[in-house]
């Protein structure tokens, strides 16, 4: 059993695929938008201030940011180096072997589904609100989680479902859907941002970091899986007209707007609102709700509602992508490889994901499902910026239509800004990672290193 064959790389980027190729770099950078703008901003920045950094999560953000734009640089290489639907799985595959391939797609698996419930959960809570401000709102029972006292989180449920539908549908109407729902929140954002710097009371920044430096970090591991989105932009390769030069640009372009938006409107929610009180599952439009702006809570909580309909929309985009990938390159069975003849999506994987995902959504805590996305997302960050420098050693002769500057001092920070975010996870977080990757380990012995295509090829 060879577990270090090396999936070949096609120096095509235009070869033939059973996927629809339309789209463009600027459909790449909104759906980068769409992707991380969203849990971060509108669910996460509150949580995290409240129970790990206080104020101090503006610089928080900095070094989630930082640590993205390393791994970023790695992506936009990979992705139009490699390419492929597998993003950060293929460039494994092609770098470190099927083995590594394997356990980092199983690990993007794990860290897309979860990412779906987690923000469908803070979805549910901003729809609830929204409801609320209408004179009506959702009962309990229909709300809250069995470990919280209620039967299912319905509206969970229910988003996933709505945009399973909406992917099955094909890859152009998604795009477009995309599209108008980040014209939405980035609304809502600009709304939060004009009417918070009117009303700071500076008394609120203080103390800045309550919890000290460590909680500072702590805050950053946490609100990391909200810079997801750049990655579910690597796996739009096969659906780029042009990946060569459009995925670079979809990733770059989108994490630098993205860290710009987060420094923002962290810096000012801690202003308009002592963090102790943004512990709630919408933190933002409760700010402006006890502000006394009910006008604007009510657009911001619009504006949350697209927001976190969109990050939904790509990682569950991103998930599908990578399980028809795996399938397709044999490590999982070759039903989920299936692409319906005319809308050209991977529908069966979409219907199984989504049943999966809403399950979770519906049953599962926030807190508990945002710690395992986060370990995952920098297993897989980490992994990519490692990428950069082993496939430089291997395959020098390759075309580079983008290359990371300061390789490898670059790439290799990204290894160790990651890895450190990492050792600030609880450890409950390590067990449950350590448990999934073991379930991977079994599947992958047991199927599939026998059934891959590399391996029926020797």
């Amino acid at each position: 059993m060879n577990l270090f064959r090396r999936k070949p790389i096609s120096e095509d980027p235009h070869r033939d695929t059973e996927l629809n190729r339309a789209l463009g770099a600027a459909d790449l950078v909104l759906l980068g938008v769409g992707g991380i703008i969203g849990a971060g901003v509108f669910v996460l920045t509150g949580v995290a201030a409240a129970t790990q950094a206080g104020p101090a999560i503006v610089v928080s953000y900095v070094v989630a940011g930082l640590a993205c734009a390393f791994a970023a640089l790695s992506y936009a290489e990979l992705a139009a180096m490699v390419g492929g639907a597998g993003g950060a799985y293929g460039y494994a595959y092609a770098g470190f072997g099927e083995f590594i391939g394997w356990l980092i797609g199983w690990d993007l698996m794990l860290e897309y589904a979860l990412a779906v419930a987690a923000v469908a959960v803070g979805w549910s809570g901003y729809a609830n609100n929204a409801l609320q401000a209408a004179g009506l709102g959702i009962p309990d029972a229909w709300l809250l989680t069995p470990q919280e006292g209620g039967i299912v989180n319905l509206p969970a449920v229910l988003i996933i479902l709505a945009i399973g539908l909406l992917l099955a549908a094909g890859v152009r109407g998604t795009a477009r859907f995309n599209a108008a729902i980040v014209v939405v929140k980035l609304s809502a954002i600009a709304v939060f941002l004009l009417v918070a710097m009117a009303n700071v009371d500076p008394a609120n920044w203080t103390p800045f970091a309550p919890f000290g430096w460590s909680g500072i970090m702590q805050g950053a591991a946490l609100i990391f899986f909200a810079y997801i989105g750049f990655d579910a932009v690597s796996t739009a390769a096969e659906e780029a007209r042009n990946p060569q030069r459009d995925l670079p640009i979809g990733i770059i372009g989108s994490l630098v707007v993205c860290s710009v938006i987060y420094i923002l409107v962290a810096l000012f929610l801690t202003g308009i609102a002592n963090y102790t009180t943004l512990n709630v599952p919408s933190p933002v439009a409760d700010a402006l709700l006890n502000a006394g702006f009910r006008w604007a809570a009510a657009i911001v909580a619009a504006g949350a509602i697209a927001g976190l309909t969109s990050v939904i929309l790509m990682s569950y985009y991103g998930q599908t992508r990578v399980f028809f990938a795996m399938s397709r390159d044999g490590l999982l069975p070759p039903f989920f490889a299936d692409v319906h003849p005319t809308r050209r999506s991977p529908t069966k994987v979409i219907i199984v994901s989504g049943i999966l995902m809403a399950a979770i959504a519906g049953v599962v805590p926030l807190n508990e499902i945002a710690e395992l996305v986060n370990i995952g997302t920098l297993a897989a960050f980490a992994l990519v910026c490692g990428g950069v420098v082993v496939m430089r050693y291997r395959h020098p002769e390759l075309r580079r239509p983008f290359r990371v500057p300061g390789s490898p001092w670059v790439p290799l920070l990204g290894v160790a800004s990651c890895f450190y975010l990492m050792a600030n996870l609880p450890l409950i977080t390590w067990e449950r990672f350590v448990i999934w990757m073991a379930i991977g380990l079994g599947v992958y012995f047991l199927y599939s290193a026998r059934h891959s295509v590399l391996a029926r090829a020797d």
